[in-house]
């Protein structure tokens, strides 16, 4: 783990700034139903939840904008979502939070994906979601394809953030990964189990260690097992680095000159793992547009996750937190 003295910490933070990052994936709003329970229905044996609050959040790769605007970049959307009412609400929350639009499309019969979560007496009881995860048509690809080429030249990195909800095809991270590389773009990728290894030729990949395993058809037990699955993904995909996040393990960097760096997690605290996954990929990405090195952008994004995992729900990283987190001055 890196220790960074103030100088340096300053340096990489001020770089943040007049940085533009282009988010690229799935769009969803997180919706929270949350009330009292003081019966159960005489329908079923289900309880009865009489909803005292509503609120609407931004979820999926929105919530990585968010997160890259709450760390004082610029991000810029670029996904789908319906002709619905949801998409109003998702464009008004974007909005609200100063993440520009310019590359959202509007799809006619897709709706906006929206996973709904039931809360009663503090007690999540269920979750329902709403989505077509079915891979964008030819048209729609090209649309997205047209949104990226107009935006790109403007953009310091990219971020692929892909939820398996059908807005990452292989067309389209082809066409992205193949531009950026052209217009010397920084590529960052937070995958999931389909097109896994299609997203070769990046700066940095990032999946959980259950992607890994899943991905690579093996179990990953011991350290050794570790290493020859980074090292696998890393001649696979051809990265530049590879980030595996371990969960309560900390995370495991893999560099080009076969260098390995085990970063111990940093949370003291865990209240709630949820949104961690979106906040070490817009950190690591924020970082590495202000410079730093893979083992910097590493040690940074830890401790961005180990901030965020002390909250309840899914919230963005403060940047102030996190520059006083670094310098170990949090507690």
């Amino acid at each position: 783990m890196i220790q960074f003295d103030p100088k340096r910490l300053d340096t990489i933070f001020s770089g943040f700034s007049g940085k533009r990052i282009m988010v690229v994936g799935d769009l969803m709003i997180d919706e929270y139903l949350i009330g009292q329970v003081s019966r159960i229905s005489p329908e079923a044996p289900v309880p009865v939840v009489e909803i005292v609050e509503e609120t609407h959040r931004l979820g999926g790769a929105a919530n990585v904008a968010l997160n890259i605007f709450s760390l004082g970049l610029d991000p810029i959307m670029v996904g789908v979502m319906g002709n619905d009412l949801a998409g109003d609400k998702l464009l008004a929350l974007l909005e609200k939070r100063n993440v520009k639009t310019d590359g959202v499309v509007k799809i006619e019969n897709r709706p906006t994906t929206v996973k709904t979560r039931i809360i009663g007496d503090s007690q999540h009881i269920a979750r329902v979601d709403r989505e077509q995860s079915t891979y964008l048509n030819p048209e729609e690809e090209n649309r997205l394809c047209q949104k990226v080429g107009d935006i790109l030249d403007s953009v310091d990195a990219v971020i692929l953030e892909d939820y398996n909800k059908g807005v990452l095809t292989e067309k389209l991270i082809s066409f992205i990964i193949d531009q950026a590389n052209k217009k010397g773009k920084l590529i960052t990728v937070d995958p999931k189990f389909k097109n896994f290894l299609k997203y070769q030729n990046v700066t940095l990949f990032k999946p959980n260690i259950k992607e890994t395993e899943e991905a690579l058809a093996i179990k990953i037990t011991t350290n050794q097992d570790l290493i020859r699955a980074g090292e696998a993904l890393m001649e696979k995909l051809k990265a530049k680095g590879v980030l595996i996040t371990r969960g309560s393990q900390g995370m495991s960097l893999f560099e080009e000159d076969s260098q390995i760096t085990h970063v111990e997690t940093r949370t003291r605290k865990v209240a709630d793992v949820s949104g961690a996954g979106d906040t070490v990929i817009s950190t690591l990405t924020a970082a590495l547009t202000a410079g730093s090195t893979l083992q910097e952008a590493a040690t940074i994004a830890n401790y961005a996750a180990g901030i965020v995992c002390e909250y309840v729900g899914i919230v963005p990283v403060e940047n102030e937190k996190l520059y006083r987190a670094c310098l170990g001055q949090d507690s």
